[in-house]
């Protein structure tokens, strides 16, 4: 954007970190709601009845929009990487009004020929966290502002799918108009709060004292980057591909594993059991900050993810022997989720990055784990949609909940070992 306001632009110049945070979370978060609207109210919808060669209809529009945005993750490894901060607010832009007139050909063209439109509405989404997290990373105060903007897509995943709910029982719109309903609503707020966090000023010196200095990186960069931690970023993207599986699968078909539940026509279900998840997460991921050492913090965002990988499968479990309900079992398999979850997509390669000193940025790392996350999930999605029909959402989600959480938690261990002597290597110096 081009147009700024002086006067808020010289505030947060000199505002404290305590108020510059505040501003900060609370504007991305909206802005990250807003792009949220865009991409998943369509999955509360079930499209019953309607089937292309003998599979479902909406299981064709998940893949759709998944294979669009894998892809988008693939490109956004340059393109993120590679962004300078004047260009994302009108990047953000771009995205979301191709993303809005994919919607509109969604609404207007008949199944199953409308199934296209959801693979050009994934297609731009994928570089939205990209673009959002470029205004945050490299702070003193980053941790306060990923929890923030992390808790959005918690929050938002459920918000909006209630919002689209609400929209087809009290509005009367279809299931087919109801996304372009919804991310309508969503258009003038992005607006609004997009120009609020364009003001942002860049990372101070005494940021970069703290956190290392970030800047875009070419082809040559990224690639010595990754023989330099060639390993560790193997375990950590394997990890985050399992966590991407879980994410997309119980995000995706939610509605229909409440169902299998007893809760299917609840419409506020949604947003009650994802908010007290994004609160927790944002309280743990936010605590992080306090931790000023960088090889500490970095410790310490292992041992978050690898709790999360257990809590996923230690609470499958008492859900099968009925200590706990439904509700506290989504609740907290989505807690162990997001507290993995949220340390890749925020603060744990800033922390790498901070501790191993090296000039980059977040966003390379993040799209580089994000492009085969969302690899892996399809794969799942296919393997699912197209060669286990037979096996309910319900009982495939239990299976892989099992499967997550022990995989994950070992390659979490092998990734916290690989970097302690990558470490001790790099930084110990033999005494004279």
């Amino acid at each position: 954007m081009t147009i700024k306001n002086r006067w808020l632009s010289q505030w947060l110049v000199r505002a404290n970190p305590f108020f510059f945070s505040v501003y900060a979370s609370l504007v991305a978060f909206c802005a990250y709601t807003c792009i949220f609207a865009f991409r998943k109210p369509f999955t509360v919808a079930t499209f019953e009845g309607v089937s292309l060669w003998g599979v479902d209809y909406k299981i064709w529009l998940i893949s759709a929009q998944v294979i669009g945005y894998m892809i988008s993750k693939f490109i956004g490894i340059k393109v993120i990487a590679e962004m300078s901060g004047e260009k994302r607010a009108l990047g953000i832009l771009v995205m979301v009004v191709f993303a809005g007139f994919s919607l509109l050909g969604f609404a207007f063209v008949a199944p199953p020929y409308n199934i296209i439109f959801m693979f050009l509405n994934g297609l731009p989404l994928g570089m939205g966290w990209g673009f959002m997290l470029g205004y945050l990373e490299g702070r003193r105060v980053t941790e306060v502002l990923s929890a923030g903007l992390s808790v959005s897509f918690i929050f938002s995943s459920g918000f909006s799918k209630s919002i689209g709910k609400w929209v087809m029982e009290k509005g009367g719109f279809s299931e087919y108009t109801m996304p372009l309903v919804v991310a309508s609503l969503f258009a003038i707020p992005l607006v609004f709060f997009v120009y609020l966090l364009d003001h942002l000023p860049p990372p101070s010196a005494i940021d970069e004292a703290y956190r290392t200095k970030r800047q875009p990186m070419n082809a040559k960069e990224r690639i010595n980057f990754v023989k330099t931690f060639l390993g560790g970023l193997i375990l950590l993207i394997v990890s985050y591909i399992f966590l991407t599986i879980y994410r997309e699968f119980r995000d995706n078909y939610a509605a229909e594993i409440w169902q299998a539940l007893g809760y299917g026509s609840s419409a506020n279900i949604f947003t009650l059991t994802e908010t007290p998840v994004a609160l927790c997460v944002m309280i743990c991921v936010s605590l992080v900050m306090a931790v000023k050492d960088n090889k500490n913090a970095l410790i310490i965002n292992h041992i978050m993810i690898f709790a999360g990988f257990l809590l996923i499968g230690l609470s499958t479990f008492a859900f099968q022997q009925t200590w706990i309900s439904p509700v506290w079992w989504i609740i907290l398999v989505g807690l162990g989720l997001y507290l993995g979850y949220v340390p890749f997509n925020s603060v744990l390669f800033d922390r790498l990055i901070a501790t191993f000193r090296y000039v980059s940025n977040v966003g390379f790392l993040i799209y580089l784990a994000d492009s085969f996350g969302y690899l892996g999930s399809i794969s799942v999605l296919f393997y699912k949609n197209f060669g286990q029909l037979e096996v309910s959402w319900l009982a495939f989600f239990i299976n892989i909940s099992y499967i997550v959480s022990i995989v994950g938690s070992l390659l979490m261990l092998a990734s916290l070992g690989y970097f302690l002597r990558k470490y001790q290597i790099q930084f110990s110096f033999p005494k004279r």
